[in-house]
């Protein structure tokens, strides 16, 4: 993913966070990022199962 991708990713799940403040990331932190609210999302959905 490049980093438009990462910032549009991160959109999704986070709507609060500005593309211009996610601009302001290395690609390496937007995609940190996009991994643990990946991760906080799969266990919400989890608990929300259960």
């Amino acid at each position: 993913m490049d980093k438009t991708e990462l910032i549009e990713g991160i959109r999704e799940i986070n709507k609060s966070a500005t593309p211009e403040f996610l601009a302001s990331f290395s690609e390496e932190q937007l995609r940190a990022y996009l991994d643990h609210l990946m991760a906080v999302d799969v266990e919400e959905e989890l608990t929300v199962a259960d």
